[in-house]
């Protein structure tokens, strides 16, 4: 393994690959959407997420007089849209009209929700915090909501279309792809245990004979159509 060093700006980028939520407002007869990926979970009791946003951003200034927003979770469908809301500013236009994205109402705040998202969030603003060249806006969470194919106490992952969004940097996203469920076993002295059990080894051997018959075949197709 190699290690090379970066930039410390590069520590931005090495913490995203969480969700980009679309954070929409509504203020007097203005409404605005605007990619978030600086996001994350504050406070259980009462329950208190964290979005940041630079104060240039027009999203900024909704959310500080509203003193509301909504979180929207898009999945891989809306990656288009998702980048239009983050390069067009809504100072200028109705980002949501022109983005031809339905809506619906809120139960708890005035911000609209977007249709065709796989989570929405409804939050009041409980707080806002300066730090450095943003500002951390604290939303008490006051409404959560899923579609049932994309969550269940987790993100099931088990369909391509019910993955949420996952930005990597500039243009690029992602969807998350196995889910791994860890299983925890220590020693008698409390060290952790890494012998396989002989139920792992063997759906560890399947897996590898299931992995080689695939490359078999595959290798038999090439040989197959090296011949035509």
């Amino acid at each position: 393994m190699t290690r090379r060093a970066l930039d410390p700006l590069d520590s931005l980028r090495l913490l995203n690959g969480g969700p980009v939520v679309l954070v929409t407002t509504r203020w007097r007869d203005q409404t605005d959407a605007m990619p978030a990926i600086w996001t994350t979970p504050l406070s259980r009791k009462p329950p208190l997420v964290g979005v940041v946003v630079n104060p240039a951003r027009h999203t900024h200034d909704m959310v500080r007089f509203s003193e509301e927003f909504a979180l929207n979770f898009p999945a891989r469908d809306l990656a288009n849209h998702t980048q239009y809301f983050g390069t067009v500013s809504g100072s200028h236009v109705n980002k949501i009209e022109l983005g031809k994205l339905a809506t619906f109402r809120a139960s708890k705040v005035e911000a609209p929700l977007i249709e065709n998202c796989v989570a929405w969030m409804e939050c009041s603003l409980e707080d806002s915090l300066r730090i450095g060249d943003h500002t951390l806006f604290v939303g008490r969470v006051l409404v959560v909501e899923a579609d049932e194919e994309a969550f269940g106490e987790t993100w099931l992952l088990n369909d391509p279309e019910y993955r949420p969004l996952h930005y990597l940097g500039v243009d690029r996203y992602s969807t998350l792809g196995n889910v791994l469920t860890a299983k925890l076993r220590t020693t008698d002295e409390g060290a952790i245990d890494l012998a396989e059990t002989k139920e792992e080894r063997e759906q560890r051997e399947e897996a590898e004979a299931l992995e080689r018959e695939r490359r078999e075949r595959e290798g038999e197709d090439e040989r197959e159509a090296e011949e035509r």
